[in-house]
């Protein structure tokens, strides 16, 4: 494989803050890296480095004859919303292959799952995940060598992750990928680059198995240093010993023993890893009754006087309910939440019931509930009557320091609004929880550790999330809403398929596997029925390997039959 990007010692630094030191990184052909890092580390900052977007770094980066690096763009460019899709993509074409080549741009819409009555709808029209498939088919009519892809599956639904998921698998460009997406980066990078402590660390794997080699490394490290600190310890105990003798000879001897330990100081290895600042932590309470919120013929729609989304007939919610809703962008999740939440407000809809002892709380994904002309600690007064200190020991646990308490809500950043939501939340310790997008300004880390304390939450919540593993970790209900009709599912698995399959969905899938360019980006398969039974084959053995790798106590043996038995059947057709 031959080296496209050299990157030697590189050093940048935002305004008097140090984000990455001395880096030096390959990327060969056929890669697909995985960026890892907590929010804040500069992997953003990376990326544009290495695209050359930003000049004022130290250190060097070289391009190979062979790479054509382009960055796709993560957000649509106010210069867009006004022009049709087909331009979008024909700007980024050469003037020649845009006279004699212009159908390549309308292919590449419709293989990207656009419908042909969109081409020629302006670019502003679009919602968020289709924005993304946009931007995406813009960097590849460029036919690079080298993608560079900032959180892709943001403002996506989880059809639309599913379809990015198969696109990226399928993908024959070498690409960099930053994404807080955990499924997502196991399924479709083969090595990762995990930026901590202003240093990048390199594993030939996908994101779980190299956070697991490098926590081995910390550990290793830890043992390592502990061992060269007892040996430190020795060697100065010997040498005040020698330097209390008095002769000359001893002393001097003492000396160079003092000069050995300050080389050994030097040189001893490093296990101060960085880690989160803060931690999610929602304590809440178990309310001992039979039910302690139930929905009876409730209609959901988006403010009083508009048409109904869709009819929730009935439904209760017990304490350690832990409900997940699921649907397209538009279906009605968030809107279900608001109208609980008003209706606990006492300004909604009479179908929805609390038990008179029920504390509910609310996640709004806008983080609007915190008022702009707060201070700190006087937004904490919305979430109950708490002392004066236990309100300060909150901060403080959530990453604020003291000196920050009086600092204003409004000059906060979307992740730290958002670690100030959850600290509220925490405060109250409620019976009930409504979560809307609870992870969209949290990392990776931050999304493992509030699946931990959802898993442990002492009461009932219901989530709006498209992070799979949010889900499968936390959530034992599941609500769907697909063509404006409400349903409850046991199996996650078939209820993803279910919300997969919808002709939209569908063509965006197909494509995702057999899309073609002219530069044959993705690879094609002529046979569509072999080509689906393949795509099936692939997905079931990649369900029963990832399951047959838990440990023993987490497998599900009932379905790892039943993959056995497809793929059986699968097999014996394709061998026919």
């Amino acid at each position: 494989m031959s080296v496209l990007l050299s990157a030697q010692n590189l050093t940048f630094q935002f305004a008097t803050e140090v984000l990455f030191k001395n880096l030096s990184l390959n990327v060969t052909s056929g890669s697909k890296i995985g960026v890892i890092g907590q929010n804040g580390c500069g992997k953003s900052t990376l990326l544009k480095v290495l695209n050359k977007d930003f000049k004022d770094y130290e250190g060097s980066v070289t391009y190979s004859s062979k790479c054509h690096i382009v960055r796709a763009e993560q957000h649509l460019p106010d210069a867009l919303k006004n022009i049709t899709l087909l331009d979008a993509l024909l700007e980024k074409m050469t003037d020649e292959k845009r006279v004699t080549e212009s159908w390549l741009a309308e292919n590449l819409l419709i293989e990207m799952g656009f419908a042909e009555r969109q081409i020629n709808l302006t670019a502003g029209t679009l919602s968020g995940g289709e924005h993304t498939r946009l931007l995406l088919a813009r960097a590849i009519i460029q036919e690079p060598t080298l993608l560079l892809l900032d959180e892709p599956s943001n403002h996506m639904d989880l059809p639309a992750l599913l379809w990015i998921e198969n696109f990226l698998k399928n993908l024959k460009i070498t690409f960099v990928l930053i994404s807080h997406d955990k499924q997502l980066m196991d399924n479709v990078t083969t090595s990762s680059w995990i930026l901590r402590d202003k240093q990048v660390y390199e594993f030939n794997d996908t994101y779980t198995k190299a956070m697991e080699a490098l926590i081995e490394q910390d550990e290793a490290n830890i043992k390592k240093r502990a061992d060269q600190q007892k040996e430190i310890d020795r060697v100065a105990a010997t040498a005040k010993r020698f330097a209390a003798f008095g002769s000359e000879k001893v002393v001097k001897k003492a000396k160079n023993m003092e000069r050995r330990v300050e080389r050994m100081k030097e040189s001893q290895t490093d296990s101060n890893a960085e880690n989160n600042v803060w931690s999610i932590s929602l304590q809440g309470e178990n309310l001992p009754a039979k039910k302690i919120m139930s929905l009876d013929n409730v209609d959901v729609r988006p403010a009083p006087d508009a048409k109904i989304l869709y009819n929730v007939e009935t439904q209760t919610i017990s304490s350690g309910d832990r409900v997940a809703i699921l649907a397209v962008n538009g279906g009605g999740k968030s809107t279900l939440l608001k109208t609980i939440w008003s209706a606990f407000q006492d300004t909604g809809n009479a179908g929805v019931k609390f038990h008179p002892k029920c504390r509910t709380g609310y996640y709004d994904q806008s983080l609007n509930q915190l008022e702009d002309d707060d201070t700190l600690l006087q937004s904490l007064s919305a979430f109950g009557d708490n002392t004066l200190e236990s309100k300060k020991h909150t901060l403080i646990n959530a990453g604020f320091p003291y000196d920050r308490h009086a600092d204003y809500v409004r000059g906060l950043s979307g992740g730290e609004r958002a670690r100030l939501l959850f600290a509220g939340l925490t405060l109250s310790k409620y019976h009930l929880l409504l979560l809307d997008e609870p992870t969209n300004h949290i990392d990776i880390a931050g999304k493992e550790q509030l699946a931990e304390t959802l898993k442990a939450f002492q009461g009932a919540f219901v989530l709006v999330s498209h992070d799979r593993d949010l889900i499968e970790k936390s959530c034992n209900r599941f609500w769907s809403i697909k063509d404006n009709e409400f349903s409850e599912w046991h199996d996650l698995d078939q209820l993803y398929n279910n919300l997969l399959d919808s002709p939209m969905t569908k063509a965006v899938a197909k494509n995702a596997n057999g899309i073609k360019t002219a530069s044959g980006i993705v690879d094609s398969i002529d046979d569509e029925d072999e080509s689906m039974l393949l795509e099936t084959l692939c997905k079931l053995e990649e369900k029963l390997e990832q399951d047959q790798n838990r440990k023993p106590k987490h497998q599900k043996p009932v379905l790892q039959k039943g993959w056995i038995e497809e793929i059986e059947k699968i097999k014996k057709t394709l061998e026919a």
